[in-house]
């Protein structure tokens, strides 16, 4: 996409009411923006990869607990069945740290805390590496850019939405924390081998229903659920460029082009 089609979809989406909501994933070299429909990967080096989202049957959207692990899944789309966003290497690293509750199966239950730190560790140096921080911000100020209708003014400079954002995975991961504990806590079942596993599982289902919740909610009470996790942002974002913001902007004009054109 050139300059001047890229400048034009993001004229017109600032002039289109019901955009469509967005979400992204910041890479060392590059960020995914992501709607319900499609993804594209704004590379660093100015390429940019597109790709479908894979849209879940309509049963799973209803059943409560499962259409948030399938959410969940479907987040990680594009790092495992795009071209170009990640390496493989980089999928089996992805994957090795997400089966590691598996391991806990076989595992001493006192193993339980000293593997999910390792494994919380590697992942997070992974997924913050280079310049990652800053290009979090991007995406964030991006799409905050998008819901605001000030995408040609964030690419000129002229605005700057915040880099902060309550969407962001960060906000998830800090109540991921006390709804695991709490749930392993109150585990009423009797202790056994898979245990670990399945209250791993029952807590990320749990939080995603808490977090949508929280989302879809005017509450101010509710809202204070979001506190922990953008004060985490302060350490998980960085001010970004003009330059790392319009790599980000690049990315939404891809998906949003799409989302235009196929209304």
């Amino acid at each position: 996409m050139g300059r001047t089609h890229l400048l034009s979809t993001l004229l017109v989406a600032d002039q289109t009411a019901d955009l469509p909501r967005l979400g992204g994933m910041a890479r060392a070299d590059g960020v995914v923006i992501a709607s319900e429909r499609f993804w594209a990967f704004a590379r660093r080096d100015g390429t940019v990869h597109e790709g479908n989202m894979p849209t879940p049957r309509g049963f799973v959207r209803r059943v409560p607990l499962l259409r948030g692990l399938v959410r969940l899944g479907l987040a990680l789309a594009p790092l495992f069945g795009g071209r170009g966003v990640a390496r493989a290497r980089e999928r089996l690293l992805l994957l090795a740290a997400m089966l590691a509750p598996l391991s806990l199966i076989f595992l001493p239950h006192s193993f339980g805390m000293p593997v999910g730190i390792v494994t919380a560790v590697v992942l997070l140096a992974w997924l913050l590496r280079g310049r990652t921080l800053f290009l979090h911000g991007a995406e964030h100020r991006a799409i905050a850019a998008a819901e605001s209708g000030s995408l040609v003014e964030t690419w000129l400079g002229a605005a700057r939405p915040s880099r902060f954002s309550p969407r962001c995975g960060t906000n998830f991961a800090a109540l991921v924390i006390p709804v695991s504990v709490g749930a392993d806590r109150v585990w009423p079942l009797a202790t056994a081998v898979y245990t670990p596993f399945v209250v791993t599982l029952v807590s990320l289902a749990l939080t995603m229903e808490l977090w949508q919740l929280v989302q879809a909610s005017r509450s101010g009470i509710a809202r204070v659920c979001l506190f922990p996790g953008l004060a985490l942002q302060r350490l998980t974002t960085r001010e970004p460029s003009v330059d790392e913001t319009r790599i980000a902007l690049t990315g939404v004009a891809s998906v949003l082009r799409r989302e235009l054109a196929n209304r």
